[in-house]
């Protein structure tokens, strides 16, 4: 197994992309911190990880929020010790135009996705630098660098995590803590359900995909593995899009 024995805390893991990864990671050994806003769906997953064998840890946190995430951060390393891999994955979208765009939406989108990776990284990696490493692994979008009609304010927090990604990377390769990010594309998941049952609008968007299907979360949780297990030791600071070449033309 790729991850065994390994700790690994994966936010926003109650549905999605989240959840498969966190999936993915019991079924390579890793014990799994379930983290969501959510407290249900955060402890569905970690049902299902603990049905299939697995062990899991379910905590309710609100990244944004650094009391949150410090409380969290200490409950994991009282009761396991360590967190080997953290998975930034909790994020949120919506989609308005720019000139009607409020203040309000702008923050709630920049305190989840860009912020909430800052806190989370920040405090856990002073726990992988005591203990003498660890690994990061940030969720953006293929919208960091792809823009978007209506979505301005999602791009700019993606964009700003496929940066902040790449400082933490130099600031912490000294520490041995490898920090990388994942830019999915257009995903299966319940934030695309309107697509999904929409013959029409999907149809619309596989034809933009070199591949021509929109990919499963799984797919993306592949991806999360191999850069959190001992195969990915030499590679931090990169971008790995899994995204079907929707962004070839435009990267």
């Amino acid at each position: 197994m790729k991850l065994e024995n390994k700790i690994g805390l994966v936010t926003g893991a109650g549905q999605g992309i989240g959840r498969a990864i966190a999936l993915a990671f019991a079924g390579e050994g890793s014990t799994v911190i379930v983290n969501d806003i959510n407290p249900e769906t955060a402890l569905s997953t970690a049902r299902e990880i603990m049905a299939q064998g697995g062990t899991a840890l379910p905590i309710t946190a609100d990244v944004s929020i650094r009391d949150d995430v410090s409380n969290m951060v200490e409950e994991i390393i009282t009761n396991l010790g360590r967190i080997d891999i953290l998975v930034n994955n909790a994020g949120v979208q919506t989609e308005t135009p720019f000139m009607d765009l409020s203040e309000e939406e702008w923050d709630s989108i920049i305190n989840v996705n860009l912020k909430g990776t800052f806190l989370c990284s920040q405090l856990v990696a002073r726990e992988m630098a005591k203990q003498g490493g660890g690994k990061i692994i940030n969720i953006s979008s293929v919208h960091q660098v792809l823009p978007r009609r209506n979505i301005a304010h999602y791009a700019a927090s993606k964009g700003g995590v496929a940066m902040l990604t790449k400082v933490m990377a130099l600031e912490l390769a000294s520490y041995k803590i490898n920090v990388t990010c994942i830019a999915p594309g257009a995903i299966a998941t319940a934030m695309n359900t309107s697509v999904l049952n929409s013959p029409q609008e999907l149809a619309e968007i596989n034809s933009k995909i070199p591949w021509r299907r929109m990919a499963e979360p799984e797919e993306v949780a592949q991806a999360a593995v191999y850069l959190a297990s001992n195969d990915a030791d030499y590679i931090t600071g990169s971008t790995i899009y899994v995204d079907g070449g929707i962004g070839l033309g435009n990267l």
